[in-house]
């Protein structure tokens, strides 16, 4: 972890998440207006905020539950775009952590670069290691991946790559901890071979998994959902990409 300077802008943004949110009550649900003040922090990238809209990120971190203090891992985090959001959110009180899999950044060397942006943050603890291994710290709050359990079934992985990162993350969660899984919705039935033709995944597929590695389904929304989206191209085929229709799924680690 990269620890050479604490930045001024993460600090007032830490602080302005907490002035955000410090009025949650432990016992409340959060809402999109609670973190407002998180989007709205000038220190985030313009492009981030750019994005937060058509991402619906406040509902998403309301769905996530996600609260200052907390400890939250970002389960291959592409560009880093919710790590940024998590810092921000969890406070200097909180930590997050942000997991890219050697395999991607080995492929493209953009991928190393965002681990390194946000491993510079004061609170984030960026980790590497191999797809069907990630060391996540133990006692978490919250694992949350975006767009990307698909990546588990992708060639490049073992086959037993998504049973054993499930595995992992029950164990890395507190009894109580929150796994959401964002996605792109597959056609009904599709094979988990879709992840390498059109990189989406049947929401009842990611169901089975997770539930088997000992979970319960704590939660659904369709705020990202699109009625237009026919789900059979590739979520990076111009004509589809940044509209796709997407599944969010809350599941609760018992205890």
């Amino acid at each position: 972890m990269r620890r050479s300077v604490i930045l001024a802008a993460v600090a007032a943004m830490s602080l302005s998440s907490l002035g955000c949110m410090g009025g949650m009550g432990a016992a409340s649900a959060p809402t999109p207006a609670d973190y407002a003040s998180v989007l709205a922090e000038p220190s985030r990238p313009a492009d981030d905020r750019a994005r937060d809209a058509a991402r619906h990120t406040a509902e998403t971190l309301a769905f996530a539950q996600v609260r200052p203090g907390q400890k939250v891992a970002d389960m291959i985090i592409g560009g880093g775009y919710f790590t940024r959001v998590f810092s921000a959110a969890v406070g200097p009180r909180g930590r997050v952590t942000a997991w890219q899999p050697a395999e991607f950044i080995a492929f493209q060397a953009s991928y190393g670069e965002s681990l390194t942006a946000v491993d510079a943050l004061a609170n984030v603890d960026g980790i590497r290691s191999p797809i069907a291994a990630p060391d996540f710290p133990a006692g978490l709050d919250l694992v949350f991946t975006a767009q990307n359990y698909h990546d588990l079934h992708l060639s490049i992985a073992p086959a037993n790559t998504a049973s054993r990162v499930n595995a992992a993350v029950f164990q890395a969660l507190k009894p109580g901890g929150l796994y959401v899984v964002i996605d792109h919705h597959a056609v009904a039935g599709s094979p988990l071979t879709a992840s390498n033709t059109v990189h989406r995944i049947d929401i009842e597929a990611v169901k089975r998994e997770v539930l088997a590695a000992g979970f319960v389904l704590d939660g659904e929304s369709d705020i990202l959902a699109n009625a237009t989206d026919p789900l059979t191209a590739n979520v990076f085929d111009g004509t589809i990409r940044g509209r796709t229709s997407q599944f969010m799924l809350r599941f609760r680690k018992p205890g």
